[in-house]
């Protein structure tokens, strides 16, 4: 019989979510969710996170369009991080690049 998902949220009562593109593996971003973020992006299969600096809830890409639509959730071994595979109709960093992880550590210097 399969465990049951019992997510430890952190103190904070948050949880790590790392997002990758659905069908190519390629990173995409890495936010938090707490239990509301996660139950809406359950409900809704779009990604929903928690603002840490704007101390919300958000949809991402409610501003933007460019939504997460979540096609799978890994649990982690520790249930204390999540591993969501979406389609992102968009760029999914807020700098509008293709992925957060855009650039790369060279020395001290980051690389486009």
């Amino acid at each position: 019989m399969p465990d049951a998902f019992s997510p430890k949220f952190d103190a904070l009562g948050l949880l790590t979510a790392v997002v990758v593109h659905a069908e190519t593996g390629a990173p995409l971003m890495v936010a938090h969710m707490n239990s509301e973020a996660l139950a809406k992006t359950r409900e809704t299969g779009i990604a929903h996170f928690w603002s840490r600096s704007r101390g919300k809830l958000w949809m991402k890409g409610e501003t933007s369009g460019h939504i997460l639509t979540v096609r799978e959730i890994l649990v982690d071994c520790d249930q204390d991080c999540l591993w969501l595979k979406a389609i992102p109709a968009g760029p999914a960093c807020h700098t509008g690049a293709e992925s957060c992880f855009f650039r790369r550590l060279e020395g001290d210097a980051l690389v486009d």
